[in-house]
């Protein structure tokens, strides 16, 4: 049987992580653990539909299942509202693993520590070869990742890789594990623009049994990642559960309520959402989400473009290329394309093994076809540096 390390409390810090105010976390997980979804009826979905601008409770209705039958009067206004904020445009990316260590024990992640696979870390001269072919495709966004691991992945190592990049991309994200403020500050002046950092489950309990090892098993440094990152210069910060690890309802409304406090206290940052759904794994194809099916996955993806229509929302590479083509421009704005979710992978084979299995492989040139056959316009960068 596996064990949890109780050595430690997975709510309190541990020494030389940034101690970080409580209150939106507290305030989040208060409205996660009162939310009935069961209360909410026809009538409720109705009356947020005609709102102009969803509030809470509206956002709690068109999470609930009365909200379902109404899923394509949520589809046509999320259009609507997108092409309001966004017009027709979908900004195209792509993500480079450039090592696969960590030091975590997370049970659904093909990375954990435990797990016996091919393990990989690219060096400079490696990943600028990657970044050179990615560019070579004509993407200008590109976001770097890594296994959580401090001592095969430091912040100089991934400093650097970050130059390296802002030589290539006009825009650099970042998906490691949570960073202090002066390390976030760091990464930014090294030229990262964003942050994506995803809680995975609102549910401290479930939180604490998914999490059994290492530093992620720390619920509140995780949780206010992406408020060090606005701190330490970040435009963008991205949230996101991982939907099928627990209730993805109560996971969903937690997700857009920590944005929302969090814009409400940082006006000026942009917030971006990824409702990513479990994927088999390495040794494990029996992780799958057992609720979490597509239509469900629209409704969330609905409900938050019409509870924070700035919202950039991301579809990934976990989902079929048909579902993902259908929610752009409806309410994705942002797609994945020519992915390899192993260590490198665009000028040689992958070095190391991938963290998860992916649905839709097709390339850059592809999804860039598959936006225009949608009606919709590819778009490789929307921001400019000063």
């Amino acid at each position: 049987m596996i064990k949890i390390d109780r050595t430690f409390s997975h709510m309190e810090y541990i020494e030389g992580m940034d101690i970080t105010s409580h209150d939106i976390m507290d305030k989040v997980l208060k409205y996660r653990e009162e939310y009935d979804y069961s209360k909410y009826t026809a009538a409720d979905v109705k009356r947020a539909l005609a709102q102009d601008n969803l509030d809470i409770e509206g956002f709690k209705a068109l999470l609930s299942p009365a909200a379902f039958p109404f899923l394509e009067e949520m589809a046509a206004k999320a259009k609507h509202v997108t092409c309001q904020h966004f017009g027709n445009s979908v900004t195209m990316f792509t993500p480079l693993y450039i090592a696969n260590y960590c030091e975590n024990h997370c049970v659904y992640c093909g990375f954990n520590c435990y797990n016996r696979i091919k393990r990989a870390k690219l060096t400079q001269e490696e990943i600028e070869a990657e970044l050179k072919a990615i560019a070579e495709s004509g993407l200008q966004d590109i976001l770097i990742l890594t296994g959580e691991s401090r001592h095969m992945s430091d912040v100089e190592y991934i400093g650097e890789a970050v130059k390296t990049a802002a030589k290539y991309f006009k825009q650099v994200g970042l998906e490691v594990y949570p960073l202090n403020v002066d390390e976030y500050k760091y990464i930014h002046e090294c030229g990262a623009d964003y942050v994506c950092v995803y809680q995975e489950t609102y549910n401290t309990d479930k939180y604490e049994t998914l999490h059994l090892r290492g530093h992620k098993r720390i619920f509140p440094y995780r949780f206010n990642a992406q408020e060090r990152a606005i701190l330490g210069g970040m435009r963008l910060v991205s949230f996101g559960a991982l939907l099928g690890l627990d209730d993805f309802r109560r996971d969903a409304l937690a997700t857009g309520l920590h944005a929302y406090f969090l814009q409400k206290k940082y006006p000026h940052a942009e917030i971006s959402f990824s409702p990513p759904r479990l994927r088999p794994i390495i040794n494990d194809d029996t992780v799958n989400p057992s609720d979490v099916h597509e239509p469900q996955l629209l409704q969330v993806m609905t409900a938050y473009r019409l509870f924070m229509p700035f919202a950039v929302i991301t579809i990934s590479t976990r989902e079929r290329a048909g579902f993902r083509d259908n929610v752009i421009g409806l309410c994705a704005t942002k797609i994945s394309a020519g992915v390899s979710v192993g260590v490198g992978g665009h000028v040689e084979e992958e070095k190391g093994d991938e963290q998860f299995d992916i649905s839709d492989p097709r390339s850059v040139e592809e999804v860039h076809q598959a936006i225009l056959d949608h009606g919709c316009q590819p778009v490789y960068n929307d921001y400019i540096r000063v």
